[in-house]
C-alpha cells in the first residue's frame, strides 16, 4: 500500500485497484408513494490482489439493509459522511477472496426522496397529469445516490436489471429491451427487465418510469416522450439515423445496437444525456424545425467518445466532451457543408470567451485539465472541457494536414481505447505515435498552456467567416448606433439569417457592454424576439434584455427560468436576474417558490449562485 490509498479518483471511495465490480444485477422497485428505489444489487466483483478481506462502495443519502457474499450474511459498515462525495460502505468479506477469485457481493438497499440522482413527479407536474414520473441522472457522481457501486469513470460493467413500476407505467434503461412480465408479488405492477452487455461506467446507468409512447423513426431507433409530445418529437429528431450513418463513417461501427430518444419533462438539467442504447434529451430542443439537432448529433458522437472510449476520472472529462463536439460537428459539416461546421466552431469559441468571462480568467476551473480534489464536479461543471477541448482538437486538424487526415487519427484512437477509460497522458502518447512522422509539428504546440493553464487558450484556430459575416456585421450595427440611427433598422435586416445566425448575432452582442434601454425596445419593436419560442434565441435575447436593465423583460425571464430547469438557460437567467437590483429579491423569492418542484442539482447549484444554500 503507498502511503495509504489506492484511489486514482479522487471523488471515489472505492479501491478498484483492489476489487473490480464486473457486473451488476439489480432488481428493484419503483415507490412513487415513497419516492424512493427499494431492492437489490448484486455484484460480480474481482479480487485484483491477494487475501482480499474488505470491499468498499461508493453511497449517497441510502440506507442499506443487509449484505451477503455468495449467499454468506457479511458485516458491513458506513464511514465518515463527506459534503458532497456521500459515505463509504465497507463491506467485510466472510471468507477470503485470492487474487482473481470471483465472488458475488449481493447489497438490499433503498435510496432517499432526497436522492441528488432521482427525481419524482407527481402527476400535475408531468404533461398528461394523470400518471407519476421518474428519471434518473447519474452523471458525474450520482449514481451512489441509486444504490451502492464503485461509483468511478476507471471501472466499467455490464447490467442485468429488473424494475417492477405500476402496470400502467412504463420502465427504459441505459440498455436494450428484454421484455416484460407480470410482478409475481404485486399484481397491480409489471416487471421490465434489460441486457446491457457493453461493459459502461456507472454513471451511464440510467432509469425512466412513466406513462410513456413510442414512435419509429429509423430502423434502429425509438423516440420516447409523454403523448402530448411524441409526434412533436418524433418530427424534431428525424435526422437521427442519419447522423448514426454519418457518424459510423467517421468514427467506426455502432456497437450499442439500438439507439432511442427519450424526451424528459422539462426540469431535465442537461442539453442530453448520454445513456447508451437510450439518449435523455431536454423538451427545449423542440424549436419546431430541427434547429437544435446539433444536441442529438452531440449524443449520438458519445457512443463512440465517452461511452467506448472514457476518461478515467473527471479530471479528465475533455477526452469525453471535446472530442465529442469535435465529432458532432463533424457529422454536421457532412449533413450541412464545411462552412457550417466553421461557424458552429466559432460560436464554440464565443461560448468559451462567455463562459471565461463568467469564471473569470484565472480561474483553475478554466483549465482544460482542473485540479477537482476537493471541487464537486457538479459546481466546476462548464462549457470549459467542450469548447477548449473542441479548440484543441480544431487547432490540430488544422496544424497536422486538416479534417481528413485528422479523422484517421480519431479513428484509430477510438479502437485503440475502445471498452477502457484512460487519461490525458494515454491520449496524447497515441496522438504522438500516430503522427509520429510529425513530431517537430507537435512539440512546437504549448501543451503546458492548452492543458494547465486557465483562461483562453493559448493559439486560436483559425475559421470560415462566411456565415458568421452577417452576424459580425449586424452586431456592429447595433453596438455602434446612437439614438438617431435607431431608425435605421428594419425587420429586412434578418431577411436572409437562419436561426443559427440569430443566435449567433445575440452571442456577439452579449459579449460586449449592455447595450442603453432604448437599443433594445427598438430590437424587440423591429425584429419582435418576444415572439420567438426558440429556446437558444430566446435565452440569448432575454439576457441582453436583463442586462441593458430592461424591466419589461423580467417577468419574460422569470418565465423562462422557471418553466425549464436546463442548466445552460435556468443558472444564466437567475445570475442576471439577481445581478439587477431592480429584481433582485423578486429573482429570489420566484427561486424558493419553486425549489421544492425543482431538479435537485439544479436547486443546489441555483441556490449557491443566488447565495440561498441550504
Amino acid at each position: 500500500m503507498h502511503h495509504g490509498s489506492c484511489r486514482s479518483d479522487p471523488r471515489s471511495f472505492a479501491a478498484p485497484s483492489r476489487c473490480l465490480t464486473r457486473h451488476l444485477h439489480l432488481r428493484c422497485r419503483a415507490d412513487f408513494g415513497a419516492r424512493a428505489l427499494r431492492g437489490t444489487a448484486a455484484f460480480t466483483a474481482r479480487a485484483e490482489r491477494g487475501a482480499l478481506r474488505c470491499l468498499v462502495l461508493d453511497t449517497k443519502d441510502l440506507q442499506v439493509f443487509k449484505v451477503t457474499v455468495n449467499g454468506q450474511d457479511a458485516k458491513f459498515v458506513f464511514g465518515e459522511k463527506h459534503s458532497f462525495k456521500g459515505t463509504p460502505l465497507e463491506i467485510t468479506l466472510p471468507f477470503e477472496l485470492s487474487r482473481g477469485q470471483e465472488a458475488i457481493v449481493e447489497i438490499s438497499f433503498e435510496s432517499s426522496p432526497k436522492s441528488s440522482a432521482l427525481q419524482w413527479f407527481t402527476p400535475e407536474q408531468t404533461s398528461g397529469k394523470k400518471h407519476p414520473f421518474l428519471f434518473s441522472q447519474c452523471q458525474a457522481t450520482h449514481c451512489r445516490a441509486i444504490f451502492p457501486c464503485q461509483d468511478t469513470p476507471a471501472v466499467k460493467l455490464t447490467y442485468y436489471a429488473e424494475i417492477s413500476v405500476p402496470k400502467e407505467l412504463v420502465a427504459l434503461m441505459s440498455a436494450n429491451r428484454d421484455g416484460e412480465m407480470p410482478d409475481p408479488e404485486d399484481s397491480s405492477r409489471k416487471i421490465y427487465c434489460f441486457s446491457q452487455n457493453v461493459p459502461i461506467p456507472c454513471y451511464l446507468i440510467a432509469l425512466v418510469v412513466g406513462a410513456l409512447e413510442s414512435r419509429k423513426i429509423g430502423p434502429r431507433t425509438l423516440v420516447w416522450a409523454e403523448k402530448e409530445l411524441v409526434d412533436k418529437s418524433a418530427y424534431e429528431f428525424a435526422e437521427a439515423e442519419a447522423m448514426l450513418k454519418t457518424a459510423e463513417d467517421l468514427a467506426g461501427p455502432y456497437v450499442w445496437g439500438q439507439y432511442d430518444l427519450l424526451v424528459l419533462p422539462p426540469s431535465f438539467p442537461y442539453g442530453g444525456m448520454e445513456n447508451p442504447c437510450l439518449t435523455f434529451v431536454t423538451p427545449t430542443l423542440l424549436a419546431g424545425d430541427r434547429s437544435l439537432s446539433n444536441v442529438i448529433a452531440h449524443e449520438i458522437s458519445h457512443s463512440w467518445t465517452g461511452n467506448l472510449v472514457t476518461n478515467k476520472t473527471w479530471e479528465h472529462f475533455w477526452l469525453n466532451e471535446g472530442h465529442t463536439v469535435y465529432l458532432e460537428r463533424r457529422i454536421g459539416g457532412q449533413l450541412f457543408g464545411e462552412q457550417f461546421r466553421h461557424f458552429q466552431a466559432l460560436g464554440g469559441w464565443r461560448e468559451l470567451q462567455n463562459t471565461i468571462n463568467t469564471l473569470g480568467d484565472k480561474n483553475p476551473v478554466s483549465n482544460l485539465v482542473p485540479n477537482l480534489s476537493e471541487v464537486d464536479p457538479d459546481v466546476a461543471y462548464s462549457s470549459v472541457p467542450y469548447e477548449k477541448g473542441f479548440a484543441l482538437l480544431f487547432y490540430l486538424e488544422q496544424l497536422l494536414g486538416g479534417p481528413d487526415v485528422f479523422i484517421g487519427f480519431l479513428k484509430a484512437y477510438i479502437q485503440q481505447f475502445a471498452y477502457k477509460s484512460i487519461v490525458t497522458e494515454d491520449w496524447k502518447k497515441f496522438l504522438y505515435s500516430y503522427f509520429k512522422d510529425k513530431v517537430d509539428v507537435l512539440d512546437k504546440v504549448d501543451w503546458n498552456s492548452w492543458f494547465h493553464a486557465p483562461g483562453m487558450p493559448p493559439v486560436k484556430p483559425t475559421y470560415d467567416m462566411t456565415l458568421a459575416n452577417a452576424c459580425v456585421a449586424l452586431s456592429q450595427r447595433w453596438i455602434k448606433a446612437k439614438e438617431s440611427d435607431l431608425g435605421s433598422f428594419s425587420s429586412a435586416d434578418l431577411k436572409e439569417m437562419s436561426s443559427h445566425q440569430l443566435i449567433e448575432f445575440l452571442a456577439l452582442l452579449l459579449l460586449e457592454a449592455p447595450l442603453p434601454v432604448s437599443h433594445v425596445q427598438r430590437m424587440q419593436q423591429v425584429y419582435d424576439f418576444n415572439a420567438i419560442n426558440n429556446s437558444e434565441i430566446r435565452f440569448r435575447w432575454l439576457r441582453l434584455c436583463i442586462k441593458s436593465k430592461w424591466e419589461e423583460a423580467i417577468p419574460l425571464a422569470l418565465k423562462m427560468a422557471t418553466d425549464q430547469g436546463r442548466l445552460k438557460f435556468t443558472r444564466p437567467l437567475f445570475r442576471d436576474l439577481y445581478g439587477f437590483d431592480k429584481c433582485r429579491d423578486l429573482a429570489v423569492k420566484t427561486f424558493l417558490e419553486h425549489r421544492a418542484s425543482m431538479h435537485p442539482v439544479t436547486s443546489m447549484l441555483v441556490g449557491k449562485d443566488l447565495k440561498q444554500d441550504q
